[in-house]
C-alpha cells in the first residue's frame, strides 16, 4: 500500500512540474516579449550553445515554429526586459528591422543582430558540451 501511495505522489508531482522545467534544468529560461520575439536568460550556464538550444526549445514548444523556420538574433547581450536580470539575448521568428542597432551597449559577442539559424540547427546545439 505504501508503494502505491508513493507512486501516486510521484505522479502528481511529475504532472505539476511546469513545461519550462526542462529549460531550467539546462540552465536557461526563455520569456516571450510578444508573439514572435523572446529572450533567453541564463540561470547557471552562459555558453553560446545553451542560448541557441533554449531558443530552439522555446520557438518549438511555445511559439509553434517548425524545424526549418529560422531563429534570428534580435539583440545580442543586454539587460532582460522581462525579468530585469543583467544579461539576456533576444531572438525572433522574424528578421529584425533594417535599422536595428548592430550592438547593444557597446558589448560585442557571438550574437550578431540579424544572423539566423534554423530551429533544427539551434536544437542540434543542445547536445554539445562546452569544453572550456
Amino acid at each position: 500500500m505504501k508503494q502505491l501511495q508513493y507512486c501516486a505522489a510521484l505522479a502528481v508531482f511529475a504532472l505539476s512540474v511546469p513545461a519550462t522545467a526542462d529549460a531550467a534544468r539546462l540552465g536557461f529560461q526563455a520569456n516571450a516579449i510578444n508573439s514572435t520575439d523572446f529572450e533567453v536568460i541564463p540561470r547557471t550556464r552562459d555558453d553560446t550553445d545553451g542560448y541557441w538550444c533554449e531558443a530552439a526549445d522555446f520557438a518549438r514548444r511555445s511559439l509553434g515554429a517548425g524545424w526549418q523556420d529560422p531563429i534570428y538574433v534580435l539583440r545580442g547581450y543586454g539587460p532582460s526586459v522581462t525579468t530585469g536580470r543583467v544579461t539576456a539575448v533576444q531572438f525572433s521568428l522574424k528578421p529584425p528591422p533594417a535599422d536595428a542597432p548592430t550592438q547593444s551597449g557597446g558589448v560585442t559577442g557571438p550574437f550578431v543582430v540579424g544572423s539566423s539559424i534554423s530551429v533544427q540547427g539551434a536544437n542540434a546545439r543542445c547536445g554539445r558540451r562546452q569544453i572550456f
